[in-house]
Order: C-alpha cells, then structure tokens, then sequence
C-alpha cells in the first residue's frame, strides 16, 4: 500500500492542515489530562483502522511515560483493570461517537452520565471536539493512505507556527 497523496505538499492542503491543528491545539491546552487525549486518540484511530493515528498516539503515549501494559489494552480497555473511571467514561466516549454508523444510536445516556461525573463542563467540550477531530484526522489519514511506522514524537510541534 503506497500513500495516495501528501495534504502538506499542497499549498491549499497545507493552508488547511494548519487551521486544523490550530484547532487541535487549543483542545491539546484544555484542562484535561495529556494521557486522556492521547488515550481517546489512540482508541478511535483503532477503530477506524488508521496506522498513521495510530503510531502517532501510541508513540506520544510512550514518550509521555505511558507503561506499555495501558497503550497495549487500550483496544481491550472494558476487560482491563488499568484504566480509571474517568478514562473509562471518555474511552466509553471515543467509541461511541466514533461508532455513529455501526447501528448505535450515538452517544448513550449512561456513558454521557458517566462523562459529566468524571469531568467539568471545559473538558467535556474538549472531549466532544476531541473525538469529533480525531476521527476527521482518521479520515484524512485513511483516505489518502498515510502509513504508520514513521511517526517521531513530536515532529509536528511547530505546525500551528
């Protein structure tokens, strides 16, 4: 499988990746826990089936101090015992928001009772944008075919320059 396209090659795709991650990374500055974002991240580029996402988030949770036990149950975070409560909630989150087309009803009122207990009304919006982005950044990676293995921690930290 070869890469379709290369976004950041073009001048108006590049323009776009910009005020995408402009977006990413005012979501990136909330409040909520790194290791949540990346643990939301990781999980709905598993589900979606996107190598690039995935090595980028398992990559930045390693280097974050993650231990290798939590990155490698994230796929099996319902049968593990290392997650918490709230990263359970926001996990339960990232698959149901990103599950829309596989005949679930969105996002159920157990787990939106389990986000409001664990989390204040700033990081439930982070939540909601954050899933909603990462799936768009799923997209994009499936679609022009980025492969994972490349990914170098923090390669991409002045893009929003």
């Amino acid at each position: 499988m070869e890469p379709r396209f290369t976004l950041n090659d073009n001048e108006l795709g590049a323009k776009i990746g910009k005020r995408f991650a402009n977006t990413s990374l005012a979501i990136a500055q909330s409040t909520l826990p790194k290791s949540t974002l990346e643990l939301v991240e990781l999980r709905a580029s598993q589900i979606n089936g996107c190598g690039w996402c995935t090595d980028v988030h398992t990559k930045e949770l390693a280097e974050a101090g993650e231990p290798a036990v939590r990155i490698n149950l994230v796929a099996a975070w319902r049968e593990a015992a290392v997650f918490t409560e709230a990263e359970r909630a926001a996990l339960a989150l990232a698959e149901e928001g990103t599950r829309l087309a596989d005949a679930h009803r969105g996002v159920s009122d157990d787990t939106w009772a389990q986000v409001r207990k664990h989390y204040d009304d700033d990081q439930i919006a982070a939540l909601v944008y954050l899933v909603a982005m990462i799936n768009a950044a799923n997209r994009l990676g499936v679609i022009v075919r980025m492969q994972g293995g490349s990914y170098e921690p923090g390669m991409f930290a002045g893009i929003t320059d």
